[in-house]
């Protein structure tokens, strides 16, 4: 890995820190040749603490280590990206990450639309939202529209009508969505029980 350290003239280069599964950013801090070396040598994460002026592993104090997991380098050979597995909170103020948020799994839109299912539920205006109304009428209710809409698709999955089986594919997923909440579940628990039958 060939990184420039001496682009800025103060042999330092930016350190970006990412959770390894979650993909949050944590922190940011600097690290130069020698601080590089020691994260490489020990994996844990090492900075050039420029207030301490000297090499500073994150946790040597607290014990909320960053356990190194990878580290890539920019396209200008001037920037890092490490990727870890934190023990504790990142923050020196004791939250997830120097930017004061949850160090959450997050599925992009499906976590949107996990939040609104929720949000729906809680709300029980039967009236106005059909998630609403069909959590009203009992869990059983619910599965049998999961069943419904998993026949739909695999019907349409026979077919060669591609765009009615994306509209029952997300239909089924919707609705297992719901099943999943309905249970007390969410998409967490299922990366879990995937998780494991990985090894």
């Amino acid at each position: 890995m060939n990184i420039n350290f001496n682009k800025n003239n103060d042999g330092l280069v930016p350190a970006i820190i990412q959770d390894a599964t979650t993909k949050n950013v944590l922190m940011l801090g600097y690290m130069n040749e020698e601080s590089f070396k020691k994260t490489n040598e020990s994996k844990l994460v090492t900075f050039f603490s420029r207030t301490k002026n000297r090499l500073w592993t994150k946790g040597e104090e607290s014990g909320n280590t960053l356990n190194l997991v990878d580290i890539k380098l920019d396209c200008d050979n001037d920037t890092l990206l490490i990727q870890v597995n934190p023990n504790g909170p990142t923050c020196h103020k004791g939250s997830d990450t120097c930017w004061n948020e949850e160090n959450n799994q997050n599925y992009g839109f499906f976590s949107t639309l996990e939040n609104v299912i929720s949000e729906r539920v809680a709300n029980k205006d039967t009236q106005k939202s059909y998630v609403a109304s069909l959590f009203a009428k009992g869990i059983n209710k619910v599965a049998q529209k999961v069943g419904e809409e998993a026949v739909e698709t695999v019907i349409e999955a026979m077919d060669n009508n591609d765009e009615l089986f994306l509209y029952e594919s997300a239909d089924l997923l919707f609705h297992y969505l719901m099943l999943l909440q309905a249970k007390g579940f969410t998409l967490k628990d299922i990366e879990a029980e995937l998780k494991k039958r990985q090894k």
